[in-house]
């Protein structure tokens, strides 16, 4: 791959290694016969994940996703690899019924048998099993088994976390919409079907019911049954939710996160309301009064027993803006903690994904995104430090490795390349590809590569970006450019597939992508550099990204530049195009006009802490960094895409963007996607978005 390494935006160095050349000169026959990407394509591509390498390495199951285009839905299916030595055995084959949908693929302790959820007859997310190393047969289901099962190391026993079933709750639904704090009272409770809300956070994107109060909500509880079935037994009996739940390795007990705080509590909310809470508990496995193991400020989760059974590994974060480490305990043999919690990543500045344990209990790993790559690390139990297990320009997702540590399953995609999943030994080393479900996409279409930009803005902050060249890219013609910014602001462009930048770049378009201060991935304090400026300061890294792009393609044209986003993404696309005049198109999704507004309508802690405190308590800073304070500066032409049913950036942060383009003449127009979230999820509707999207830009940018 062509590397260009920015260190200032008037500096450049290009690498073309001669292997490249030869190859790119040898693959143009080819590459003249493939056709770009399609909004269509997207029904064809099909994703894998949820994979499972079973305890002796002799199988990997995963999850298979395709789009049945005509009925407008996804199905899934698990699907089944022998594996010899950790290298695949014949092709991988379908292990579930085609027409009922299955997910969530778990194996018992010896590896013989599989579960999955299944919504078959007429119950609803029922968990099943299916024999794998002996005789086979019809999946079954094991009375008492009520979800995803946890296996006790012995396999003896099953536990799973799920609501207590409660027949008053169900036959009461109409009582449950009322807050039991309410001051006001039905004229005739038989006539109102409505609801009456106390508490703030009174609905949830991407459900289409209202949240009830936190006393009418049902808490996931732990419960414990043979693993030849039989009656359930409730372990637990908490006002909150047990999460993150692992045995012992002795199955003595049961380590598990919750969060006592997770409720609002009556009366005005603090900022400090909005900070992480939550910590590590523990409960014997016959029962009785669970524990707290881990108590330190902030949140505890994600807990970890080493094999031999003295250590708990967990995540700690102590404040909202403060990095998350990787923390290891010493507990004995009921869970009781043994001396003080130490950080395994105290000098590592990255956020660690949920840490697990190699087989010999000598080192702890987990996955993470670092400078948009993501692999599994690891770190010495003992301390030292953190080390990168697989490598490449790529994102790994789904590890998962057979008991003695010598199989790991996971799958890779890269910008180029869909995912697929992929078995290595323990070590990231000989790697295999087992499916190869897009093969015949990728022989038709020409995925075109991403290439690295990296620049510095005026503080020396170094930010980079990728572009994506058009397909049949011409040397010395000129091609118009597509910015596109990401949510959050902290998420992170990875390096994986996009269907939409390759539909764009399949439609003779330049792709730009960044990943501006506030991203995760790059650090701590890159993460929170825009802290009490979103705008304001960030909008400097879109600006000399889009300079450093125009220089290292002389190709793009300057005159036609698009910009587009969803949600903090579809915020920045409002912001740029009402403070800059680079673009001269714009599409913008789940966007936000108004912070303060969005701060009293969103189902999300947004903006209170990143803006330090309410919009009462902050007005400038909130009109300041917000679009709609700069709309009469817009002119490029924009086309707005909403979720009906979006809670997290509500409908009226569109409607207001698009009353604003309207009043001022801006050509605009305005997509309202039914039964849609703060995503576009449905089949249809997606692709619909992607091919909207690039007739926009192409009747503004091309024709």
């Amino acid at each position: 791959m062509m590397s260009i390494v920015r260190t200032s935006p008037r500096t450049r160095v290009w690498t073309l290694p001669l292997q490249l050349l030869l190859f790119l000169a040898l693959a143009l026959p080819l590459a003249a016969q493939q056709r770009g990407f399609e909004p269509t394509d997207s029904y064809r591509l099909v994703s894998v994940g949820g994979v499972e390498v079973s305890p002796t390495g002799a199988f990997v199951s995963f999850q298979v996703t395709t789009v049945d285009e005509e009925a407008n839905r996804s199905n899934q299916s698990i699907w089944l690899q022998e594996l010899r030595n950790g290298r695949p055995v014949g092709e991988p084959v379908r292990f579930t019924d085609p027409t009922r949908n299955s997910s969530s693929p778990r194996w018992s302790p010896d590896g013989q048998v599989l579960s999955f959820s299944s919504r078959r007859g007429d119950e609803d997310g029922t968990v099943w099993f299916i024999r794998v190393g002996g005789p086979g047969g019809e999946a079954y289901r094991i009375d008492g088994v009520r979800s995803t099962p946890i296996w006790s190391p012995d396999g003896g026993r099953i536990a799973f976390v799920t609501e207590p079933e409660s027949d008053d709750e169900r036959a009461d639904r109409r009582a449950r919409r009322v807050a039991p704090d309410a001051i006001t009272r039905a004229l005739d409770p038989k006539r109102f079907d409505g609801h009456v809300v106390t508490q703030r956070r009174y609905k949830r994107d991407g459900s289409f019911e209202w949240v009830p109060h936190p006393a009418h909500r049902s808490k996931s509880q732990l419960f414990v049954v043979p693993s030849e079935g039989g009656e359930a037994v409730q372990l637990t009996e908490l006002p909150y939710n047990v999460r993150q739940v692992e045995w012992s390795p002795d199955g003595s007990y049961f380590a598990f996160s919750a969060d006592p705080d997770e409720d609002e509590t009556p009366g005005p909310l603090p900022i400090t309301a909005f900070y992480p809470t939550g910590s590590i508990w523990a409960v014997d496995a016959d029962g009785g009064e669970p524990r707290e193991v881990v108590e330190l400020e902030g949140r505890q989760a994600s807990p970890a027993l080493s094999p031999d059974g003295r250590y708990l590994a967990f995540l700690h974060t102590p404040a909202w803006n403060a990095e998350t480490e990787v923390m290891v305990v010493e507990v004995g043999r009921d869970g009781t903690p043994r001396g003080e919690p130490r950080s395994l990543t105290d000098g590592w500045d990255r956020t660690p994904g949920s840490p697990y344990w190699t087989p010999d209990s000598r080192a702890v790993r987990w996955v993470t995104t670092v400078n948009a790559n993501t692999h599994v690390f690891e770190v010495p139990a003992r301390g030292g430090e953190v080390r990168q297990v697989t490598a490449g320009d790529r994102a790994l997702g789904f590890v998962s490795v057979s008991r003695d540590g010598r199989v790991m399953g996971y799958t890779s995609q890269d910008p180029a390349r869909p995912g697929e999943v992929h078995v290595s030994d323990g070590h990231g080393r000989n790697e295999v590809q087992v499916t190869s479900f897009n093969d015949e996409l990728l022989e038709e279409v020409s995925f075109q590569p991403a290439h690295r930009l990296a620049w510095r803005v005026a503080d020396g902050t170094e930010v980079e970006g990728w572009v994506i060249p058009p397909v049949d890219h011409r040397p010395g013609e000129s091609y118009p450019m597509i910015m596109s910014i990401h949510g959050g602001p902290h998420s992170v462009y990875r390096n994986s597939f996009s269907s939409m930048f390759q539909t764009l770049s399949g439609s003779g378009f330049y792709v730009f992508y960044v990943n501006p201060r506030g991203s995760t991935s790059y650090g701590n304090d890159f993460k929170h550099a825009i802290h009490g400026g979103w705008g304001l300061i960030d909008e400097e890294d879109f600006i000399t990204g889009v300079e450093a792009a125009l220089q290292a393609f002389p190709d793009i044209d300057p005159a036609r530049l698009g910009v587009t986003g969803g949600s903090y993404g579809g915020f920045m696309t409002n912001w740029l195009t009402a403070r800059t005049d680079l673009f001269a198109a714009g599409v913008t999704r789940a966007s936000i006009s108004s912070w303060d507004s969005l701060a009293k309508t969103t189902d999300s802690s947004l903006p209170h802490i990143q803006f330090d405190g309410a919009s009462y308590e902050n007005r400038e800073l909130y009109r300041a960094s917000s679009p709609i304070s700069y709309v009469e500066n817009v002119t490029a032409p924009t086309l707005i895409i909403h979720g009906e049913h979006d809670f997290r950036t509500p409908l009226g942060e569109g409607e207001m963007w698009y009353q604003a383009l309207k009043k001022l003449g801006v050509p605009t127009e305005f997509v309202l996607y039914p039964r849609s979230a703060h995503g576009i999820r449905e089949p249809w509707l997606a692709a619909d978005v992607q091919e909207r999207t690039r007739q926009w830009f192409v009747h503004w940018l091309m024709e």
